[in-house]
């Protein structure tokens, strides 16, 4: 029996948001049950007969029928949202309810209603994350623990205090409530971070984890689906996030190593999601607005449409960094700048620019500032300095692609 893991990832996330739809966010956990038990249900089953034609339809009908197995027992408000009570008493109206709720548009629906749920003003932004992973994504606390270097008792913790504030709603949250604009707002970030998480992320298994980035934009795709949803700041979130998947075949080589992002194989991007991520960049200068994923998505829309390294317009991403720095301050975009000044007026002017970052001690832990000083330094033939940062960067590399890959540049250093 073969099956792709994300294929019980992506169902599970879809039938934890129908039956909490119909259960009511207080059976959060009565929902993840039913669901777990339509799994193993299924594990069983298939092992023994084999996979259906249509594993998906498999699983939605026994989650369906168990469902209505508990709502026949039952028939209390303590299993049943609130607003569908009076439809389950009945056997005449609780089928059709419960039919209805499994149907193709109401899938789609419970899942941006959940998401939305999720991201509840009252829970952490960490927290939001890893609720959407573990009941979205279907993640496993200890996957999520180590997404974010995280033990995962705390992990646990987190995820449970967080249910319990959704608990207070009773429902998933409306997607006409007039709070939409602040929670659609805290359901990019999340998903903007749990992009960033998987595309160069803090796991100290793996510098690149590409099944958070494709959940991400699974999720962005979700989202885009919804009319209410679509927005100039959508757009340019979506567009972000295919720019920098189109370049994820090439972070890694054969090996698994890192690979600089001066070193890639443009010819390996995927141009298809290029021209996606082009054509939702063009959608999102629609409004007024300019948010900061706007200026990251014109920068990496600018590496991407340059068939060459040498043919970036260095010039003009210097330029969007500028004005992403004066509306999202922050270390990290200034040291992303002071690669880019280097590019255009040589290294000696991208390390004046390094040091005179405001908040230069919050990089003190983030390894790629000490590595971007060794590149930097390595450039000007300083090779036993260069060595020097790249070594400190090696004491705080996170994972062993990124050890590998400062080993590599410490080496080189000496044979220079």
């Amino acid at each position: 029996m073969e099956i792709e893991e994300h294929f019980f990832r992506h169902e599970f996330g879809r039938i934890v948001a129908i039956l909490t739809r119909l259960f009511g966010v207080q059976n959060i956990a009565l929902a993840e049950d039913v669901t777990q038990d339509a799994f193993c249900r299924a594990m069983e089953t298939w092992k023994l007969r084999g996979l259906p034609k249509n594993p998906s339809a498999w699983l939605m009908t026994t989650a369906r029928n168990r469902a209505l197995d508990i709502l026949r027992r039952e028939r209390t408000v303590r299993v049943a949202q609130p607003g569908l009570t009076r439809f389950l008493e009945s056997e005449w109206t609780l089928v059709p309810t419960v039919e209805e709720a499994f149907s193709t548009y109401a899938v789609k629906d419970s899942q941006l209603r959940m998401m939305f749920s999720c991201c509840h003003p009252g829970i952490s932004e960490e927290a939001q994350i890893a609720l959407i992973l573990h009941i979205l994504c279907g993640f496993s606390v200890k996957e999520i623990a180590q997404a974010f270097v995280s033990n995962h008792a705390a992990i646990e913790k987190r995820i449970t205090r967080a249910k319990k504030v959704l608990a207070g709603s009773t429902k998933l949250f409306d997607l006409a409530d007039a709070d939409l604009p602040v929670r659609l707002s805290a359901v990019l970030q999340a998903l903007y971070l749990l992009f960033n998480e998987g595309y160069h992320g803090s796991s100290p298994e793996a510098a690149v984890r590409a099944e958070l980035c494709q959940e991400a934009l699974r999720l962005m795709d979700l989202l885009l689906e919804e009319p209410a949803l679509v927005t100039p700041q959508s757009h340019a979130l979506a567009a972000l996030m295919h720019l920098n998947a189109a370049r994820l075949p090439t972070r890694l080589d054969d090996s698994g190593n890192l690979v600089s992002f001066f070193e890639q194989d443009r010819s390996l991007w995927d141009h298809k999601l290029i021209a996606k991520g082009q054509a939702l960049l063009d959608l999102s200068a629609a409004g007024t607005e300019l948010t900061k994923y706007h200026l990251e998505a014109a920068i990496a829309s600018m590496h991407t449409s340059a068939v060459r390294g040498e043919d970036t317009q260095w010039e003009h991403i210097v330029s969007l960094y500028d004005m992403l720095l004066a509306i999202h301050p922050s270390p990290v975009i200034a040291l992303n700048r002071a690669i880019a000044i280097a590019q255009l007026e040589g290294p000696e002017r991208g390390l004046q620019e390094i040091r005179v970052i405001q908040d230069l001690d919050r990089l003190s832990s983030y390894p790629f500032y000490p590595a971007t000083l060794g590149e930097l330094e390595l450039r000007r033939r300083n090779y036993q300095v260069a060595a020097a940062h790249f070594s400190t960067a090696l004491s705080l590399a996170r994972n062993p692609m990124e050890r590998n890959f400062l080993q590599r540049r410490i080496a080189s250093c000496r044979e220079s």
